[in-house]
């Protein structure tokens, strides 16, 4: 049998600059197929969530250094996590220098422009990975985020509970302002936008001490374990999502799922109905459409990390100290050991 003729390259309009769109018509999504699951849909929903609805992609992205998860053949095929940003690029994309935990350095993507998003996106790239800092200053986040992840046994319906019944109350007990999304699989995401005054030490620091008041007051519904055989059927939260080199599915991002979710903002009102295959890549643009971006003044709403902290010191005083690191960390000041508590042989002598 012949194999089938590729569509030939085209040259799209993206606010005057113009991208290449090659490969148009092969099927990323081979459940929806020729008629929802190309990668023209792909490039298409990208231009569109950068392009109109007031752009909201691009308020999730601009001047933040980038990572790109990229599948060039579809969501069958291969990954390609990609930290740096490509050397052969047009003029128009930008970079910023980062530096991992191992004092290595980067240029990774600095997304500027909808030319930039839908650029990306023609290389196969579904979801984009932005550092919670802008390119001005990458040592000092503007952005603490709470990542609220079902572990086997439990599900979005567990996350949602959790948001809806212990995050949003303590949220507004503390003054804080939380803006959630749907991973885009079970998982939920709630953003809370900070004053850029302390490093990931800091950030991470008040992190640990909210997701700690968290599952105190979930009733056993959430756990901080780090290791997964202490975690049971219960949400992890996972405090390490403000670790530096820690990145979470941009808002607006496509999944790598058989229908292409997105993982997607919505008020605390849309959630207590929401289900994450509802939000779509032939969805997101008509609901962005009827009601707008939920996180469009997200940055109207910096919060100083003080409250945070100061919980942080009560616990510490408790005796609650910090918490493991990801493992591509250095062994960091005042970290207890990455071991195993199976493995941990300190541990089973004392037991």
């Amino acid at each position: 049998m012949a194999a089938a003729k590729r569509a030939p390259a085209e040259e799209l309009d993206v606010d005057g600059v113009p991208v290449r769109l090659s490969n148009p018509d092969k099927i990323y999504f081979p459940r929806l197929g020729e008629d929802g699951g190309t990668k023209r849909h792909l490039v298409e929903y990208y231009r569109r969530v950068s392009t109109e609805f007031g752009a909201p992609i691009l308020a999730a992205l601009r001047d933040r250094p980038t990572h790109l998860q990229r599948f060039p053949d579809g969501v069958g095929g291969e990954e390609i996590y990609q930290k740096r940003a490509p050397a052969k690029r047009p003029d128009h994309v930008a970079t910023c220098e980062i530096t991992f935990p191992s004092g290595r350095t980067a240029d990774a993507l600095r997304v500027r422009s909808a030319a930039d998003v839908v650029w990306a996106a023609n290389l196969g790239t579904l979801t984009f990975h932005p550092w919670p800092v802008r390119c001005g200053d990458t040592d000092r986040p503007d952005e603490l985020r709470i990542d609220l992840d079902p572990q086997p046994g439990t599900d979005f319906g567990d996350a949602k509970a959790v948001a809806l019944e212990v995050v949003r109350p303590l949220l507004d007990e503390l003054g804080l302002t939380g803006f959630p999304k749907t991973s885009g699989g079970r998982g939920l995401h709630i953003y809370l936008r900070i004053v850029p005054e302390w490093d990931f030490v800091g950030v991470r620091r008040a992190g640990i001490a909210l997701m700690r008041e968290i599952e105190r007051r979930s009733n056993g519904r959430a756990t901080t374990a780090w290791w997964k055989e202490e975690r049971g059927e219960r949400l992890f939260l996972d405090y390490n999502q403000n670790a530096r080199d820690k990145t979470i599915a941009s808002a607006y991002s496509v999944r790598r799922t058989p229908v292409a979710t997105v993982s997607t903002p919505l008020t605390w009102d849309e959630l207590v109905d929401a289900e994450p295959d509802d939000f779509t890549l032939a969805t997101v643009p008509d609901l962005l459409a009827k009601r707008g971006d939920p996180m469009a003044d997200l940055d109207a709403h910096a919060h100083s990390l003080d409250v945070l902290l100061e919980m942080a010191e009560r616990d510490e005083a408790a005796g609650l100290g910090d918490l493991p690191y990801p493992p591509n960390h250095p062994k960091m000041p005042g970290e207890p050991k990455r071991v195993q508590p199976s493995r941990d042989a300190d541990r089973s002598k004392d037991g």
